[in-house]
């Protein structure tokens, strides 16, 4: 599988679980060629990385106000 062909979405219909004593986090994942689906995978996070990420999803989806091509 070329890795400029392939991709991962979330699993339709399927939920990101969380473990209270751990801290995991699992997003179940599908792999695709294309528009093939390869597997199906859970994405596993520690707490940290689970916070990491959603902090930086936020950010990424926040309405902008800066400047386009100024560094933040």
């Amino acid at each position: 599988m070329s890795a400029t062909a392939s991709h991962a979405s979330p699993q339709r219909a399927a939920l990101p679980t969380g473990d209270h004593l751990t801290g995991e986090v699992r997003v179940p994942l599908a792999l695709y060629a294309v528009d093939q689906v390869q597997a199906h995978v859970p994405l596993v996070l520690s707490r940290r990385e689970a916070e990491d990420l959603l902090v930086r999803l936020a950010d990424l989806l926040a309405p902008s106000t800066r400047l386009v091509g100024v560094p933040r």
